[in-house]
């Protein structure tokens, strides 16, 4: 690799990034030159890039192409576990939507933002900018913040490093402010939202931990503020929660 390339070109870790997503569904294998025209990276990195993960079990060889390895496959397995907490969850998240009325969602936290696994809408809820697959700041929601609250302190130290940007009208954005209040979801295990990510938006959220360790996501009921009482749905919410992380714990234990 000469300087300019290493200093100035994407990382390594980008590039092989780039590599494995330039593989089509429908592909077996792909040459070398196929690579490098679909990713931009210099046909000699390509080839010292693949030949790296073929011996990682990343890429496997067929001819003079390659393929995805099976570790790839080992690694979505684990990767697979959020999927497999959607399906335990779903029926659970449909008996709390069935009894409050309001908008469920189920999310994971991932870095400094949440992502939605799973969205069951209400009945006249609000308009809600999540989306499943789509994502917003931890602290700017109520499943983040429970979330927040439940992490390691490095976690929240990398979100404030970060900066608090303003989501909602009322999105907590002073970092001393949210510590505090996070502190406050911790000591009670329930975390609620208003009018933080959505005007006219009022949320209670809390965390799934089987077996009572680390939480694994987060469950929340949303509504509009004035037709719902929040804090009369969050015992429910908390039921939920609670099942949820009791229905994972069975099943990895079978």
């Amino acid at each position: 690799m000469c300087p300019a390339e290493r200093n100035n070109g994407p990382s390594v870790v980008r590039r092989v990034s780039a590599l494995l997503a330039a593989f089509r569904p429908d592909e077996v294998a792909v040459g070398v030159n196929e690579l490098a025209r679909r990713t931009g990276i210099p046909k000699a990195s390509v080839s010292r890039l693949v030949a790296e993960l073929v011996e990682e079990g990343l890429l496997e060889r067929s001819g003079g192409r390659v393929g995805l390895g099976l570790r790839l496959f080992e690694l979505g397995e684990r990767a697979s576990r959020r999927r497999s907490m959607r399906e335990v969850a779903l029926p659970f998240l449909a008996d709390l939507r069935a009894a409050t009325g309001q908008t469920v969602h189920l999310a994971v936290l991932d870095g400094a933002e949440v992502v939605y696994v799973e969205i069951l809408r209400g009945r006249d809820g609000p308009w809600l900018p999540s989306g499943v697959g789509g994502r917003l700041p931890a602290h700017a929601t109520g499943v983040g913040k429970a979330l927040l609250a439940a992490a390691p302190p490095d976690v929240l130290q990398r979100v404030l490093a970060g900066g608090l940007a303003p989501v909602g009208p009322r999105t907590i954005t002073a970092p001393g402010t949210l510590a505090a209040h996070l502190r406050r979801i911790a000591a009670s295990g329930i975390s609620y939202e208003h009018e933080e990510s959505a005007a006219g938006v009022a949320c209670v959220a809390c965390v799934i931990a089987p077996d009572g360790g680390e939480p694994v996501g987060a469950v929340s009921a949303t509504g509009w503020i004035g037709k719902v009482d929040i804090r009369r749905v969050g015992p429910a919410v908390r039921t939920t929660a609670l099942t949820i992380a009791r229905e994972l714990t069975a099943t990895e234990n079978s």
